[in-house]
């Protein structure tokens, strides 16, 4: 860990509000995974060849991001599929999405996993009372059905998505969603994010946050470069110290 600020971290926090996908876990390993399910799917199932459902992928995708804009929707997979079914010349084909998705979700889950010790620094904060609200762009379904799958209902009391909040981070609704999901905290509220302007620079301008940003693994937070963050770290064991050293101290 590299502490860019030292005095943003002389007290333990009053929340932690974290980010989920690519944080908590990483998502490029089980967004290849759900990629290649849906892509032999169309193959086998749809006859699709492989190029024309990818060029019509990527068409659909750059297109619904453009028309709607910042907002959960934008990220959703069942609208991909529906668009590159479109695209590919095959219509509207409501059971073919349907079933593009679940492959999709069903392989990406699959090969999902925490990252090492996100799950017990998840614990450190309940046991010492400090509440945790997850703070996540996409749809409602999708990342409940994660913290299903990771076993994060056990370990966070609270999420906040994109979808109900209406805007996609870095809008600072969201943050302020999460906060009032709490009550309301005095004291120090750290953001957890990977995203150096969607979860560090607008929790810092929404709430003034003690921001803490997750490198991704394998690259050293020390070589890493932050614009905005008091923090950054690639291993949760560095943030679990550091809350046990608050809590010493």
């Amino acid at each position: 860990m590299k502490i860019h600020k030292p005095d943003a971290f002389r007290q333990l926090p009053s929340c932690v509000l974290i980010d989920l996908d690519d944080t908590l876990y990483a998502y490029p390993p089980a967004h290849t995974a759900g990629m290649e399910g849906v892509r032999m799917f169309a193959r086998d199932q749809l006859n699709v060849a492989l190029p024309t459902f990818d060029a019509c992928f990527a068409d659909a995708r750059t297109e619904l991001k453009r028309r709607l804009g910042p907002v959960a929707a934008a990220h959703s997979r069942l609208l991909y599929f529906q668009r590159t079914l479109e695209l590919a010349g095959l219509a509207t084909q409501p059971l073919s999405a349907l079933q593009l998705e679940q492959v999709y979700w069903t392989s990406f889950l699959n090969a999902a996993q925490l990252n090492e010790q996100a799950a017990d620094f998840l614990d450190d904060l309940r046991i010492a009372g400090i509440p945790a609200v997850i703070v996540t762009d996409l749809t409602s379904q999708i990342q409940l059905r994660k913290m299903l799958f990771f076993g994060l209902h056990r370990l966070v009391d609270w999420m906040v998505t994109s979808e109900e909040a209406g805007r996609d981070k870095p809008d600072p609704g969201i943050f302020r969603l999460a906060l009032a999901k709490i009550g309301g905290v005095e004291g120090p509220v750290w953001m957890i994010g990977d995203d150096d302007e969607k979860d560090i620079a607008g929790a810092k301008a929404a709430l003034d946050c003690v921001t803490l940003h997750k490198i991704a693994n394998g690259q050293p937070s020390e070589t890493a470069r932050s614009v905005t963050a008091d923090a950054t770290f690639s291993s949760f064991k560095a943030v679990r110290r550091l809350v046990g050293d608050l809590q010493s101290a």
